[in-house]
């Protein structure tokens, strides 16, 4: 049997975005995006600094960026598990070429992860700067829907869910509201405004608190040195986090009214999977609130959001399927 096909690549594809998504999330939740100040190497080396002579070194070459090495190694694995993405990007497209199928789509793929290599350098050079951080973050979620599709393609499915064909102008409503609940989110993390509100449903004991909505969401702002913690106001932050959360509630409702549209006996396992995740999202959501944002919690937020767009890639996928099983 060839283990060596599209469907196979594509579908460890998926599980190693994931995976590489997590150890971004990680990255940047522990506050160690600039673990390394330098990209490709990290203080000059190839791996990292360990010994106290190498440490001197980095330093002296660093001298405004004292090492730490519990924020060099999440940055430093998360650049290796995402290169690793990278060669397997090449195989699938030397796999394709082979096969002769999916060549479109694994070639703008393989586009996709060098353009994110382009955006990792400039999360570093540009210090953190969020509306970097963020389109990095997008980036990942498009790598990891690209992965899933060239599977689901690879599948070639001849079964038509009429309900999803009927209910495609809801899903696509449904795709791009959780596309922008996605940014808000990204947003919020990387403007360091999830610890804002740390009560509910009020923001600081109120339940309508100052709020900055143009500093919060000025896309452009100066970054100063470096945008490690953020430098908005925390009025600016406290607006980012409760658009994120009003964001959340729409999402959330219209995600309910869609299962409903969407519910029979053929696209019930569809329809389950999708709720699952949405009702796992929103848990995770409020835990990051009330348990003061652990570490493993904002992860898991991160990754099921992720989830719940690949839900609505498969839901659109399948909307736009044709009686003959083609898209």
């Amino acid at each position: 049997m060839n283990l060596l096909t599209t469907k196979n690549f594509s579908a460890i594809g998926v599980a190693f975005c994931f995976i590489v998504i997590g150890l971004g999330a990680w990255t940047r939740l522990a506050d160690a995006g600039l673990g390394c100040p330098d990209w490709p190497g990290c203080y000059g080396f190839v791996t990292f600094p360990t010994t106290p002579d190498e440490i001197a070194i980095a330093e002296n070459l660093f001298p405004d960026s004292p090492v730490e090495i519990d924020k060099i190694i999440p940055e430093v694995v998360h650049r290796y598990f995402a290169a690793s993405l990278g060669l397997l990007a090449i195989a699938l497209l030397i796999i394709a070429l082979r096969e002769n199928k999916l060549k479109l789509e694994s070639g703008i793929l393989l586009l996709i992860i060098i353009g994110q290599g382009i955006f990792g350098y400039l999360t570093v050079s540009l210090k953190l700067h969020p509306l970097i951080v963020t389109t990095h973050l997008f980036g990942a979620i498009i790598t990891t829907s690209l992965f899933l599709i060239i599977f689901m393609k690879s599948l070639k499915l001849t079964k038509t869910y009429d309900l999803l064909v009927k209910n495609k102008t809801l899903i696509i409503i449904g795709f791009v509201l959780v596309i922008f609940q996605i940014f808000l989110g990204a947003w919020t993390s990387t403007n360091y405004a999830a610890r804002a509100c740390l009560d509910l449903p009020y923001c600081q004991g109120q339940l309508i608190p100052d709020a900055n909505f143009e500093e919060g969401f000025n896309l452009f702002q100066s970054i100063g040195p470096n945008y490690l913690y953020g430098q908005m106001s925390y009025e600016a932050r406290v607006a980012i986090h409760l658009t994120h959360r009003i964001g959340a509630i729409v999402v959330f409702f219209y995600s309910l009214f869609l299962a409903a549209k969407l519910w029979s006996s053929e696209t019930k396992p569809i329809v389950i999977a999708f709720l699952t995740l949405l009702f796992i999202q929103v848990f995770l959501g409020v835990n990051n609130v009330l348990s003061s944002l652990p570490l493993w919690n904002a992860v898991g937020h991160n990754i099921v959001g992720v989830m719940l767009v690949l839900s609505f890639v498969v839901m659109t996928f399948l909307s736009f399927r044709r009686r003959n099983g083609n898209v």
